[in-house]
Order: structure tokens, then sequence, then C-alpha cells
């Protein structure tokens, strides 16, 4: 009966998944353009423009799903052989209320009016490219994959460049983005093409396509169709792009007072080749990070690693492709286990890639090569990702990651050769009973033993198995998933947080909008559970989490309130701060455990957020309390200060614990930037700075000065562990 069950299941999601079309039936016509027809002001007002016919039947997503919007907006879209040009009219009867406070490239715009739009290159509804500006030309922009849900990834950085006005009748932008950016199949004429306006201070979202609240812009299934692109180039389809660095570092040594002085100029280069129109080699000599900016601090009172993202410009492109069933925690491949250790630099001797699509598959392949550092030997990584899309939305894709530690001291052969397989399934629909989404997943994971204490040769042990079932609609929503973690499980270039143990989560949630109402814009209510056993089925770690009461409202203002039942099994003693001062022991802990957030709206010039969390914590209590004000004196400075305090009290002991964190952006253009990142915690006793300046000379080519200075705290006064000045600049050159 449970087979039989099975099978019928997965005959409905394929009727279902192979029945969908998702093509959207809104077109925009793309004119193609001479020299001349056009100047790039930000005022699209020249003849050319002004004898085109746009798009402008934009629907509301909210607060009226599918209601008339207040402004008008009107798109317009011309090419040429090399670039797509796309004019947008932001129509607005009170232009001194347009919100604009933010320039720098990437920042976050839930500050801001803003105009948002996605290509979809292969018009498969799979994959797209994001991007993003406001009123001041701010440039945001990312890749979009679909999977459980939808994921952006931001850090991508295209080339391409907006120019914008603000006048008497809203604002305006004029936007070039060169082809040599994209991505496509040259013998298409039709992309995927969807628009989002925001009105910030009305909190009002406005789609051309998919305005339904399961849709949106980031679904490219929901997107209409950009039409009539002919005669469109990549060029050769080679980028160059060397860089020089300036360096001198000061680093302590075991004597106090004494310092190691290095002064250092370097430099390298990247190569990237279009092999086809879809699929794209790249070669990395002497990479360097220097401009990288630094992961924000945490303590951590877990008895776990914590998740920190990459950042660096090499191994975020193609993150997209890499992605390995997005939404269960399984990192078979994880960037940051290559050229960082403990967070700290190890140099990269050289890097080759390959990323793109070549028909129905998307690959992704790496070669690193790291060198000696102090006592670390020079390592080799190889990963390979491949996904075969089938049917409408739905891949199936394995994973390949290699791990060869030359003439390693602590791994004897044959352990220096570590590898890691994973393949895992995705089967997607858009129109679920009708127009719902529902998603299915599977995967598997299995690495070979690497480690000297792990001599099983089971492969169970070593290995990590699930599926998820997800409902991601609105107002309702909901999931399942149910994951399985061996006694050795640790990939050697992945992340793992917690092993040997089984898991159930099921959760759901229901947020409906008040459209009457000119108070509560949403509500929201919802339960999860998360049980938690070891591999022979004894429960471990259990939580019963409700949200009783979660309110937006029309201002933007937000507030929401989690009860928590929290059961923990210790199997062996537990030194949390790491010290031997606090030890918790072998015990059964349960606890009650009750969480506040408050915001108020991003767009205001004061902002300020606080997050309550207050009850048990093993075998007493803990009280958190996180502070974020965050003040925007003049567009273009933006200045924000969070402060988290943690008193724990125990029966083996008491502590507190503080952390200190003041981010300042000046930002005197979208192209000239000054930021600042000063953290402190008293857990570690260690005081970090950070400060990047950044001049972009022309979209891909920049000059960076970044100063960083760390000191130590010892007792009444700080003394300095390492100091940094980097100068450092890189120029594209495109043929």
């Amino acid at each position: 009966m449970r087979r039989l069950l099975c099978y019928c299941f997965f005959f409905l999601i394929a009727r279902t998944i192979s029945g969908q079309d998702y093509a959207g039936s809104k077109v925009i016509q793309a004119r193609r353009i001479t020299t001349g027809d056009i100047i790039l002001d930000g005022q699209p007002t020249e003849p050319f423009w002004n004898k085109m016919q746009g798009v402008d039947d934009f629907l509301m997503q909210e607060p009226v799903e599918g209601g008339p919007p207040t402004e008008r907006t009107t798109v317009k879209i011309a090419y040429d052989q090399n670039n797509l040009y796309i004019a947008v009219f932001c129509y607005d009867n009170d232009p001194e209320g347009i919100k604009s406070f933010q320039m720098r490239r990437d920042a976050s715009l839930d500050t801001d009016d803003r105009f948002r739009w996605i290509l979809d290159t292969y018009l498969d509804g799979r994959n797209a490219y994001f991007f993003e500006i406001n009123p001041r030309g701010l440039m945001s922009d990312g890749l979009l994959t679909i999977g459980q849900g939808s994921t952006l990834n931001e850090n991508w950085d295209g080339i391409w460049r907006p120019w914008t006005h603000i006048g008497p009748e809203g604002w305006t932008a004029e936007i070039r983005l060169p082809f040599r950016t994209l991505n496509f199949d040259p013998a298409g004429t039709t992309w995927g093409i969807n628009f989002q306006r925001t009105i910030r201070r009305k909190n009002e979202e406005l789609l051309w396509s998919g305005h339904l609240r399961n849709q949106g812009l980031l679904r490219p299934q929901n997107a209409g169709r950009l039409v009539g692109l002919e005669g469109i180039s990549q060029g050769l389809g080679l980028e160059v792009v060397p860089y020089v660095k300036v360096e001198h570092k000061r680093v302590a040594q075991e004597v106090p007072g004494n310092y190691d002085n290095r002064v250092n100029l370097d430099g390298g280069f990247d190569v990237n080749y279009n092999l086809t129109a879809g699929l794209r080699a790249s070669v990395t000599v002497n990479t360097d990070f220097a401009e990288t900016e630094i992961d924000n601090r945490q303590v951590n009172l877990t008895r776990f690693p914590l998740f920190f993202p990459e950042r660096r410009d090499f191994f975020l492109e193609g993150a997209n492709i890499y992605q390995f069933a997005p939404r269960s925690g399984i990192y078979p491949y994880f960037s940051r286990k290559i050229g960082l250790d403990a967070g700290n630099p190890v140099p990269i001797n050289y890097g080759a890639r390959v990323i793109g699509r070549v028909g129905r598959y998307e690959l992704a392949a790496q070669q690193v090569r790291t060198r000696q550092s102090g006592s670390l030997p020079a390592e080799d990584f190889s990963v390979l990702r491949l996904k075969r899309n089938f049917l409408k939305e739905s891949s199936f894709g394995i994973v390949y990651a290699r791990r060869h530690t030359k003439d390693g001291e602590t791994l004897p052969e044959p352990l220096q050769d570590r590898h890691t397989f994973g393949a895992d399934l995705a089967l997607n629909t858009s129109s679920f009973l009708g127009d719902k989404n529902f998603q299915f997943q599977a995967f598997a994971v299995v690495h070979n033993p690497y480690s000297p204490g792990d001599d099983s040769t089971s492969v169970w042990d070593r290995s990590t198995r699930g599926i998820r079932l997800n409902f991601p609609n609105q107002p309702w929503s909901a999931a399942v998933s149910y994951r399985e973690f061996g006694n050795f499980y640790d990939p050697p270039v992945g992340f793992n947080r917690r092993r040997s143990f089984r898991r159930v989560e099921p959760q759901f949630r229901f947020s409906p909008l008040l459209e009457k109402s000119r108070l509560i814009r949403e509500l929201s209510w919802g339960a999860r559970f998360e049980h938690l056993m070891s591999l022979e089925w004894e429960k471990l770690t259990q939580n019963i989490g409700i949200t009783p009461f979660g309110i937006r409202f029309e201002t933007g203002d937000a507030f929401e309130m989690e009860v928590t039942r929290n059961f923990e099994r210790l199997v062996r003693d537990f030194d949390i701060l790491g010290d031997g001062s606090i030890v918790i022991p072998v015990k059964d802990y349960a606890n009650w455990i009750y969480e506040f957030q408050l915001g108020t709206a991003s767009y205001r010039k004061w902002v300020y957020d606080l997050e309550l969390s207050a009850g048990g914590f093993w075998s007493g209590s803990r009280t958190t309390l996180e502070h974020q004000l965050t003040a925007r004196v003049t567009p273009g400075i933006n200045l924000s200060a969070v402060y988290v305090h943690t008193r724990v009290d125990l029966e083996e002991g008491a502590f507190q614990t503080n952390l200190v964190r003041f981010v300042g952006n000046i930002d005197l253009t979208p192209f000239l930037s000054l930021s600042s990142n000063i953290q402190y915690d008293d857990l570690s006793q260690r005081l970090g700075m950070n400060n990047r300046f950044r001049y972009t000379i022309t979209p891909g080519s920049d000059i960076f000065i970044v100063y960083n200075h760390n000191w130590v705290e010892l007792g009444d006064r700080f003394q300095t562990t390492s100091n940094a000045e980097v100068m450092k600049a890189r120029y594209t050159h495109r043929f």
C-alpha cells in the first residue's frame, strides 16, 4: 500500500509538471537603434524614445493584489549589436516624496524607491540575471536560480551602467547593458523579462508580469517575453583583468612590542573567454582578494561551527550552479575551504574554471592550487557540478569534489586524496492544483575515509541523505523535510554543522494581506517542529516553535513574537566558553524560550531594530538583547551601530558577552565610496577595523585602498596584533 501511494504521488507530480506552461502572455518589443539615436543621460527624451510604444500595464502585488497602481510606470527597450538599452519612466505626482538614500553598489534598497528587472536569456524559467537601480543611479545585480523557492546570489557583479534623473514628473533612467555581460543562446530572438517598481513611501509593489503573491519578480517562470532581438553579439568573448597591488603589513611577534614588517609589490591577472555563447572559461593567476569585505563577527555559544557566506569574486561566479539541494542545509562543496584557513588567507597560485550551459545541461568545474603557507602544505582542489534539466522546472544533478594535500605530514597516504560524491533531484511545478507552487527534493552525499580517526568502511557512516516537500505559496506556505547524517560525515571541501543524527522538520505559515485596512498590511501565524534523533532513534534535540502573532503595518513597521519549547540531550560535557571555566554536564535539558522582534520602516532617516530573546538555557537562563540603530544623515551617508548583549546564568556559573559593531558608508557618487567596519566582542577580547575606499573608473575597472587594523585587549589597554595597508588597481579590457 505504501509503495502504491508513492507511485500515485509521483505520477500526480509528473503529470502536473509536464502539463504546466509559464511562458507568460505579456510581450515587450525591442527596437534596433543606430549610433546617435539616444544620448545616455538619464532623460529618455530623444525622438527615438518618444516614437516608441513601451509597456505600462503594471499591476499591484501589494497592498492590493491585482489592484491598479497609484503612479504610472512605462518601460521601453532598444538594442544595437553590442548593447541592450532600457528606458524607464517612473512617474510620481509627489516627486518630493521619492525616497533615495543609497548610492553604494549592491547596498540594500529596502530603504528606497527602486526599479528592478530580470533577464531569462535562455527562456527556460530556471535561471535569470537580476538587476536593480534607484533614483540616484545605484547599481545592484545578481544571479537568480529557482529551487526550493528562489535563490538570489547578489554577490555577482556584472559590467553595465545606469543613468538617472529626478524631475518634476518623477524619476527616469536610461540603462546600458552590454551583451558581453550575459550568456545566452545566439540563435534565440526571445528572452524572458520582467519588471518591478517599488514606491517606498507607500510600500507599493508593482509588477509587469506575475503580480500574484505566489509569483513575483524572482520567479522567472512567471516572466513576460522580450522579442525582436536579432544580430546581437558578444564580440570576441575575450576579457583580460590584470591587477597590481602594493601592501605593507605589520604582524606582532611573540616578544611583546616586536613586529614583523613586510612590504610587498604583487600582481596577477584573470582571463575569461567565451568558448560558446553559453559556456565561459576562466584562468586566474596569483589570485588576490585584498578588497574583499570582512565577515560580520558573531558570538558562538553553541556546540557547532558558524556558517559565513562567501564574499570573494572568483568563487562567486557560477555560485548559482554550485548550489546543491537548496534549503536542505547541505554543502558538499563550500568554497571557503579553498584559500582560507580559520578565516586567514592562504595564497592561491592559480585557478581555472568552466561555467555555463550546453543545451539542457548546466556545468561548473574548477581546479585551484594553493601554495604552502607556514605549516599548511600546498593543496589541489577540484570541483565538478553538472545538472540536467528536464520537464519545465525539474532537474537532476551530481557534484564531485577532490582535495589533495601534497606531501602532507598530518595525512599519510592514501588519506592525502579525499573525494566527495553527491546527487540531488528536484521536481518542481508552478501549476499544482491549478496555480500553486509545489516542490519535491531528494539528495545523497558520500565521501571516502580521510581522517586518521575514521576507520569506518561503511558508506552509511560517511554519507548524508534526505528528502523535502515544499509548498511555497501565499497566504499559506508549508514544508516538511527528513534528513540523516552519518557518524563520520564531514566532506573535505564542504561544510557541516552537525553529524550522527536523523531529523524530521515540518512547518507552516499563514500570512494574509488585509487589503481594506488603512493601518495593517499583513498578519502572520506559524508553527514549526524540529525533532532530531540519534541514528539509534534516541531523541537528542526537539524544538516546538509557535508564532502566535506577527504584524506588518501599512507604514512598513513590523512586530513578531515566537515561543519555543526546546529539549536538548547532552551526551558529552560541553565547555561553553572553551576555557574550562564553565562546563555543562551530561544531562537532559528542557526549556521555554520567548523571542520578540520589532523593526521600524527602513525608509525612515532614523531606523531602529530590536530583537529580544529570553528564557531557559541549559541548567539556567539566557537573555539576549540586540539593538541596531541606523542613521541616514543625507543621501549617500549611512551610519549603523549594532550592540548585542547576552547574559547567561547557569548552575555551573554565570557570564556575559557583548558585541559591538559600527558600519559607516559614505558614498559621494555610485562610483566613489568609503566604508568602515569596526567590531569588538569581549569573548575573544579582540577589536578589528576594516576601512575600504573604492573608486570605479568605469564598471569593471577599480582602484581600492584598504586599511585593516586588529587589536587584542590586555588588561586595561589594547595591543596591536596586526595592521595592513593595501592599494590595489584592476582594469577590465574586453575584446
